[in-house]
């Protein structure tokens, strides 16, 4: 058996032995994108170089300006403004066009820099245009002109948007010729212009749905292009990986003009940066998420960003996005969500789950009040929400996983005499995912053996077939809003909530929960298997040789059903059994 009562220091990530290092100085400047992002740095050195496959590279990033700054950054290392002019001159005399090569670095056509980006683009601004002004015409140039012989790094989804684009800057690259085209597909140009060389390599930056939607298009383009990512996180594995970290919040506040981080910060930057990515041995790497946080705090402090500002920042954040949260803590305060945080019951335990409404900027967790019934039947597990159409795919799977547990568990060459049925209650959209599956297990063996569950501690965690508990997602959100509930209700010290071992690296909780833990008023237990958690819950043991148990509560109860005979007669003489049992 392996119950784990967590410490509230396994709460939060553990910033002690770093605190020399918070005093050192970070320089504000920028972080080499090879120390963050090895993996996208190297593939940006091959797509630099000479002897390219092909002229298109795609990375996996969330295409925003912040992130397409930091690809430009990382092609700078590698690409320089070419000594001699790159490019064209275009002259007009009357209606006559002519093009020469570039002999100046201030000829009209010829490259501005050897590295260029854009987040969203217009036709004029990605290929240029001709443009009247009384009976004269001048041409203007666009980024594949200003980039000519470097790089280009443009958002997929931009070209997914504006199709005609992508086709164009996609034959003007491989062709290595930029045609002039009219912006207006029913009138040709009003001037004939000679085409020019064009060499230019692009960068497509998107996510995966948009890289997906981009190989549905061009399935041979994308597989000969060079793939990259950028990696969201940073995995902590010793004391330079967090000095490596900071080194990059601080390039994150010079590259946004943020005032200097102190010291006292970093501990709570950490802590939020690990509730963001949802790992205590992981830091995110997004300069939006930075950005933002470091923002946040700078409004709150009048010179440097510290421990106290992030603070504020933090809990007036939380405030400003809580409506929604205490809207449904008071439908439970005032019973019209029921919810039981006193007593025992039999067949009913608290699950655990998170809602996100469209529009709001975070998820909120929920308890759920999960409820089986068992009565004689042929082994069957009803499941309600998938009955009514309200379960999804994986919740479904769950389900099945429970009864193949209880099948294999109670190993019978008897048909098992009884089925069940069990149900979310109170719950009216979709439920999907298996993170309840064992909550369900639990509440189903409660009901087989007649034994109650304590309603002051709630489950979270799947399960698999063997009846070992998994990691889900959510855990903090789950954790903190069963919380809240008991938190409301008053805390009585035997409050708790039972969640998967493999989770404990997961957790950053608040600290309203931190000090309850501390100081005993809450608890926490990590289990590796269903047998674990029902003791937890009704205080009897699983298995135990010569003492009653759950296991032998339940095929006691299987065999005060009569279920061997009843299973041997056909399904219209079954009713003979009633009169047995007497």
């Amino acid at each position: 058996m392996t119950i784990n009562q967590l410490e509230w220091q396994q709460l939060l990530p553990d910033t002690t032995p770093y605190t020399g290092l918070f005093e050192q100085e970070f320089r504000r400047e920028p972080i080499d994108l090879a120390i963050t992002q090895p993996r996208l740095h190297q593939a940006l050195a091959a797509f630099c170089g000479q002897h390219t496959a092909s002229p298109f590279m795609v990375v996996k990033a969330v295409d925003s300006r912040a992130y397409l700054a930091l690809i430009n950054d990382g092609v700078e290392k590698f690409v320089s403004p070419s000594p001699s002019p790159i490019g064209s001159r275009y002259d007009i005399q009357g209606k006559i066009v002519t093009r020469s090569d570039a002999q100046s670095a201030e000829d009209n056509f010829a490259a501005k820099s050897a590295s260029l980006y854009e987040e969203w683009l217009e036709a004029e601004q990605l290929f240029g245009c001709l443009r009247k002004c009384g009976d004269s015409y001048t041409l203007e140039p666009g980024l594949v002109h200003q980039a000519n012989g470097g790089v280009l790094i443009l958002s997929v989804r931009t070209l997914l948007a504006q199709p005609h684009l992508w086709l164009r800057l996609k034959q003007a690259v491989l062709s290595k010729r930029f045609q002039w085209c009219s912006a207006d597909e029913t009138r040709p140009l009003a001037l004939s212009i000679p085409s020019m060389p064009l060499d230019l390599k692009v960068i497509l930056v998107g996510d995966r749905y948009g890289l997906g939607a981009l190989q549905d298009q061009e399935p041979e383009l994308i597989e000969q292009a060079l793939y990259a990512e950028f990696e969201d996180d940073l995995t902590l594995n010793d004391e330079n990986d967090i000095v490596t970290w900071c080194a990059y919040v601080t390039s994150v506040a010079c590259r946004y003009q943020l005032p200097e981080v102190n010291a006292d910060a970093y501990p709570h930057l950490i802590r939020e940066g690990a509730r963001r990515s949802g790992d205590q041995e992981r830091l995110p790497l997004c300069p939006l998420f930075i950005s933002h946080l470091l923002s946040d705090a700078a409004r709150f402090t009048d010179s440097s960003i510290t421990a106290q500002a992030v603070i504020q920042a933090r809990d007036d954040k939380r405030w400003r996005e809580s409506y929604l949260s205490e809207m449904v803590l008071d439908d439970i305060d005032l019973g019209q969500v029921h919810i039981e945080t006193e007593g025992a019951v039999i067949g009913q335990i608290n699950g655990l789950s998170v809602l996100e409404y469209p529009g709001h900027p975070r998820a909120m967790g929920e308890p759920s009040r999960i409820s089986c019934v068992v009565h004689l039947g042929d082994g069957e597990i009803t499941d309600i929400e998938r009955k009514s159409e309200l379960g999804g795919n994986l919740h479904a799977k769950g389900i099945m996983i429970m009864q193949a547990f209880i099948t294999s568990e109670l190993a019978s060459e008897q048909q098992f005499p009884f089925s069940s049925s069990i149900v979310f209650e109170q719950s009216y959209g979709e439920v999907d995912g298996d993170s309840a599956s064992l909550a369900g297990l639990c509440a189903l063996i409660s009901a087989l053996s007649q034994l109650p569950i304590s309603q002051q501690i709630a489950v979270t965690g799947s399960v698999d077939q063997f009846g070992n508990v998994q990691t889900i997602g959510g855990i903090n959100e789950k954790i903190e809003g069963f919380f809240d509930v008991c938190n409301a209700r008053g805390l009585t010290g035997s409050q708790g909530i039972i969640l998967p071992l493999t989770n404990v690296r997961h957790l950053c909780l608040k600290d309203e929960v931190i000090e309850a833990v501390k100081l005993g008023q809450f608890t926490l237990w990590a289990v590796e298997h269903v047998r674990d958690a029902l003791p937890l819950l009704t205080g009897v043991p699983y298995i135990e040789e010569n003492a009653p148990c759950i296991l032998s509560a339940i095929q006691e109860r299987i065999s005060q059903a009569g279920g061997g005979d009843r299973n041997r007669l056909p399904w219209f003489l079954r009713w003979i059994n009633w009169f047995n049992r007497g």
